[in-house]
């Protein structure tokens, strides 16, 4: 029986390649599409990550960065160092605003940062300074590489000219960038001498960062406390809106489509052998082994699919990461295995209904005509 199955899996060489190659091309574009989504809705969250403070403090009434204004008092940095459960608090400025780099236009997060603390700062400096000077910006690399910047260079932020310092990594999305400059010059671009957008708050040992929010936003009049991963979340959402969903559409409509066309190459390529099953059935086989044996040619096609689609994203990945790089690329394990659970149910489903139709039938009529 099982020379049976592997004989007629390879009986017709290149029905059986345009069937792998036609199930490993739609998946490959479901794990590219995948990829994609992952990368940017976790790179586009980068800095509330690499940031990791327990706790958020901002404006009342603010949850989050993306499209988000945050004016607080800079007096509160020394009320909130006081509360029970404090370690540390990091003060920035914060603006998201177009600025002018190279010949184009380019949506960025604007990070004041204090010049003496470098808390806030980039987590991954490729060239230059690792924190800008006064008229000084670090900015990714990735947007320099596109806008044709080099240290140097000058950048324009709401009519203010910066210098490039440094560049940065992992601080480019395809919905923004994170720019870094000092806070009294951000201060002076924003004219908001005595106020803060955030403050990162460190808890100490042991201590519970939702407790202590809550804490924060009892003793601090007009301030909202935030626990790290909730804030994560809250930017995430809004984020979303920001066009990665439209990503998420997309792989949703490649794994619908990718799942039709598994599910007809295998269909087709078990209904072409309706007759020769039904010879199986007239010669004693048992409807059991009959179904065994497609189910392993089917889960077999399913399987070569999903490896020649695993290859053609490994491929492409570094491919994308030299050509386009403004686009995060993130392969997970769990992804990979969604796909192939996906490829071998559909596959399995797709070849029982020839089958069904073949063990339902008079054995007989396999010599007929």
């Amino acid at each position: 029986m099982l020379r049976w199955t592997w004989n007629s899996l390879i009986a017709e060489p290149w029905h059986l390649l345009a069937s792998v190659g036609a199930i490993g091309a739609a998946f490959a574009l479901v794990l590219f599409f995948e990829a994609v989504f992952a990368g940017e809705s976790r790179q586009i969250v980068a800095y509330a990550r690499h940031a990791d403070a327990d706790v958020w403090v901002m404006q009342r009434g603010v949850s989050n960065m993306h499209m988000a204004t945050s004016f607080v008092s800079d007096w509160k940095a020394d009320r909130i160092a006081r509360i029970e459960g404090v370690s540390k608090v990091t003060p920035i400025l914060y603006l998201n605003t177009v600025m002018r780099a190279g010949e184009g236009n380019w949506f960025s997060f604007i990070v004041g940062l204090d010049p003496a603390d470098p808390r806030a700062g980039p987590w991954a400096v490729t060239q230059g300074k690792r924190l800008p000077g006064k008229r000084e910006a670090l900015v990714p690399a990735v947007l320099a590489r596109l806008a044709g910047l080099t240290l140097g260079d000058s950048i324009s932020i709401a009519g203010h000219r910066f210098v490039v310092s440094g560049l940065t990594d992992g601080t480019f999305s395809m919905a923004n960038s994170i720019t870094f400059v000092t806070m009294p010059d951000l201060a002076d671009v924003m004219s908001s001498f005595g106020t803060m957008s955030y403050f990162l708050v460190d808890a100490a040992p042991g201590v519970d960062s939702a407790q202590l929010a809550e804490r924060m936003e009892r003793e601090v009049e007009k301030v909202s406390a935030v626990p790290n991963e909730e804030f994560i979340r809250n930017d995430w959402a809004v984020a979303m809106q920001m066009g990665v969903e439209i990503i998420g559409l997309m792989t949703l409509i490649g794994g619908a489509l990718a799942i039709l066309l598994t599910g007809f190459a295998v269909y087709s390529s078990t209904a072409r052998r309706e007759r020769e099953l039904a010879v199986m059935k007239a010669l004693g086989f048992r409807n059991r082994a009959i179904y065994a044996s497609v189910m392993a040619q089917a889960g077999s096609m399913a399987v070569l699919g999903f490896l020649l689609a695993a290859g053609l994203v490994s491929v492409a990945t570094p491919l994308t990461a030299r050509f386009v790089p403004q686009v995060t690329l993130e392969v997970s394990p769990e992804a990979l295995s969604r796909v192939l659970i996906a490829a071998l149910v559909v596959a399995l489903l797709a070849c029982v209904i020839p089958v069904r139709r073949v063990v339902r039938v008079d054995p007989l009529s396999a010599f007929r005509g």
